[in-house]
């Protein structure tokens, strides 16, 4: 049962993107572009996860920090104060496409003055209906300009009630809040209808032996959404972000639109993306931006973490309602040591293993906290609710069910033999990542067992122009550091050991399947 919404001095409800930025031209802190858009340049630029709670009194079913009900009642009454003398905006529409038995409805109740957030939201749910109920929507009430009630880092706050499916947001004008706030409470509905949510992109890619569908799973700016869009053999995204895969293997996508990293956007190489975002229904979040509206996507000087966000009606695309089994998932790892390009799954209980280890380096979509370090988030999903070990026994399961019709592969989408500042390390670049999705599809791979970690290595890959990216102890041997690299190996087994010791309830053999 949804809860009521706390009564407002005004509220528009469903405006059409023309009256959002009628609003947005009236925002100090928004500039027209030269490509008829808007930015909104935010006090907040990425996910406060330092300030979110999950409200329960019992906080043994979950890793995330929790708060009691009580002081969160306390907290929800002071937002409805704060409510009753603002103008807001009420946005309803569905998480998930009108086929999908995991279609939910979901609500954002919002300030008018950042109209931009309900703006962006709105590229991202699927369209209400007649069939749309009030009484089961996932909702997010938000409050970009009320400070926090108490000591929370920065007046900031975000609450997740579960069990009325409500999400409360204060202090927080990014965009992201809006988005996650509701696809956080449904991947944990979703767990609880016995699905796995992931945190992943999806693409359909054709090949002579019929169309292959991809998940790709990773940290934000990683490159899950780089590589999601990056075409082979004319492939088409599916989705960009949050996907469902359940028993046999039937997939299920989430949003109507894209939320894209825009760092270093480049047309050449992410043509489709670039080119969504240079259309006057785009909008844009944190992009530097001229006085003459010029869009810079490389200048990172208030921030590496600009966004943006289209329709999918803006771009090619495979439709949802279309989606099937997927065939393949892959798991995106920014490393820059001893990780190979790409590294093919030996086993069901490796491929859970790899999945919950995570690991990958830090980007500004974490904030400051996670940008450049090292972090291991399993299944590379912050926003899973519940107790890690259950994604991944989740996903042995559904892996499982399918009857080896699915294949489980790691990419590194870094580097090899070290940092950029290590002479004679190497990039694994876009077109690397697409000759192996696209080769991986067409099963065009020669593979050979590594002999430390037990997973399979490239011995070649069509169109790939460099074997020490595919087996790195190549790399390490030609320039004299083969003791460099046998410690390497055992130190990173060992930390994964360790690591993966914590998440008790894993299924039996899954700590072994690391090597």
């Amino acid at each position: 049962m949804a809860i009521e919404l706390p009564p407002a001095r005004s509220i528009t409800a469903n405006p059409d993107q023309e009256e959002l930025k009628r609003y947005v031209a009236e925002m100090p802190n928004a500039r027209l572009t030269e490509f008829g858009n808007y930015n909104v340049t935010t006090r907040v630029t990425a996910r406060s996860a330092g300030s979110t709670f999950i409200v329960t009194d019992d906080p043994s079913w979950t890793e995330k920090q929790t708060m009691p009900r009580a002081r969160y009642e306390e907290i929800a009454q002071a937002q409805a104060e704060y409510v009753a003398g603002a103008d807001m905006i009420l946005l309803e529409g569905y998480i998930g496409p009108e086929n999908s038995p995991l279609r939910r409805p979901a609500r954002v109740y919002i300030e008018r003055s950042n109209a931009n957030i309900p703006g962006m939201q709105a590229q991202l749910y699927y369209p209400k209906d007649a069939e749309w109920r009030e009484e089961d929507a996932l909702t997010v009430v938000y409050t970009p300009n009320c400070p926090a009630p108490g000591d929370f880092p920065d007046d900031r706050l975000v609450t997740i009630d579960l069990d009325n499916w409500v999400t409360r947001v204060f202090n927080i004008d990014y965009f992201g809040e809006s988005k996650m706030g509701g696809l956080r409470m449904w991947m944990e509905w979703a767990y609880q209808q016995g699905a796995l949510a992931m945190h992943a992109g999806a693409k359909v890619i054709p090949t002579e032996h019929g169309d292959k569908t991809a998940l790709i799973v990773g940290l934000s700016g990683t490159g899950k959404t780089t590589t999601t869009f990056t075409r082979q053999n004319n492939s088409l995204p599916v989705q960009d972000d949050i996907v469902a895969l359940v028993s046999g293997g039937d997939t299920y996508a989430t949003e109507n639109g894209c939320f894209a990293k825009t760092y270093g956007l480049d047309p050449k190489h992410e043509p489709t993306i670039h080119g969504a975002l240079a259309k006057p229904s785009a909008w844009l979040e944190n992009v530097a931006v001229g006085p003459d509206g010029r869009v810079d996507y490389f200048d990172d000087s208030y921030t590496a973490n600009g966004r943006g966000t289209f329709s999918l009606a803006e771009i090619p695309h495979f439709d949802p309602r279309k989606l099937g089994k997927a065939d393949v998932l892959l798991i995106l790892n920014r490393n820059e040591s001893i990780v190979p390009a790409v590294a093919k799954m030996a086993s069901v209980d490796q491929a859970v293993a790899y999945y919950m280890l995570g690991e990958t380096k830090g980007t500004s979509a974490g904030g400051k906290a996670e940008a450049g370090k090292f972090l291991r988030v399993p299944g590379t999903n912050p926003f899973f609710m519940g107790r890690e070990y259950q994604q991944g026994n989740r996903l042995g399961e559904i892996v499982e069910s399918m009857n080896y019709d699915f294949q489980v592969y790691v990419l590194n989408t870094g580097r090899v033999g070290g940092s950029a500042d290590v002479a004679g390390s190497k990039d694994v670049t876009i077109p690397h990542t697409s000759a192996i999705v696209r080769a991986i599809a067409e099963n065009a791979i020669e593979w050979e067992q590594d002999p430390d970690f037990g997973y399979l290595v490239a011995t070649s890959v069509p169109d790939f122009d460099d074997e020490e990216l595919l087996r790195p102890r190549l790399l390490y041997q030609r320039q004299g550091r083969e003791d460099e690299y046998r410690d390497a190996v055992a130190a990173l087994k060992e930390a994964r050991r360790e690591y993966m010791r914590q998440h008790t309830g894993l299924a039996d053999g899954v700590i072994a399947a690391l090597g």
